[in-house]
């Protein structure tokens, strides 16, 4: 059986190259959105070192109708903010404007979200199909400046192949 963690230390383009192969392997033929994003959740747990959490939030309708907005989806860390309206926090920002979110200080990031006291950098990736978001990978660490444009780029690819998988 794959472990799915890597063995030894990588470079990060190696890193996100194996890791978008576990995903791939992991949710390939499989039909529950949310088995698949629940499988991913751990694979970035594990192949990511200095994360405090990783998962994802899903759109849906806001509860009184309207604006939709990201509900919590599978996810492996610390309890978190269960919805966040589009355009706030970074999640927000992403999914408002369908762009990656790479942010050094979330304290300097206006209208953070402080799910998380100790998280100090994060990376939040827009999940699109035809154009439309339907969910957004959000990484936290405890450490300013943790994530890279290296970083970016490969959960951006394993945004595009989850892409119709969840």
């Amino acid at each position: 059986m794959y472990d799915f963690k890597p063995d030894t230390p990588l470079s990060a383009d190696e890193l996100h190259r194996e890791l978008l192969a576990a995903a791939g392997a992991l949710t390939e033929g499989e039909p529950d959105a949310v088995a698949n994003m629940a499988n991913v959740a751990a694979l970035l747990w594990e192949f990511l070192p200095d994360l405090n959490w990783a998962g994802f939030y899903r759109v849906a309708s806001a509860k009184s109708g309207g604006a939709e907005e990201l509900v919590l989806g599978p996810f492996v860390g610390r309890p978190a903010c269960i919805r966040i309206p589009f355009g706030s926090g970074v999640c927000g920002a992403a999914a408002e404007s369908r762009a990656t979110q790479l942010v050094a200080d979330v304290h300097a990031f206006p209208g953070h979200i402080a799910c998380d006291a100790a998280s100090a950098s994060e990376l939040v990736v827009p999940v699109l199909r035809d154009g439309t978001v339907i969910a957004v990978i959000d990484l936290d660490s405890p450490t300013p400046a943790r994530f890279t444009e290296a970083d970016a780029k490969g959960i951006e690819a394993l945004a595009a192949l989850l892409s119709a998988r969840i």
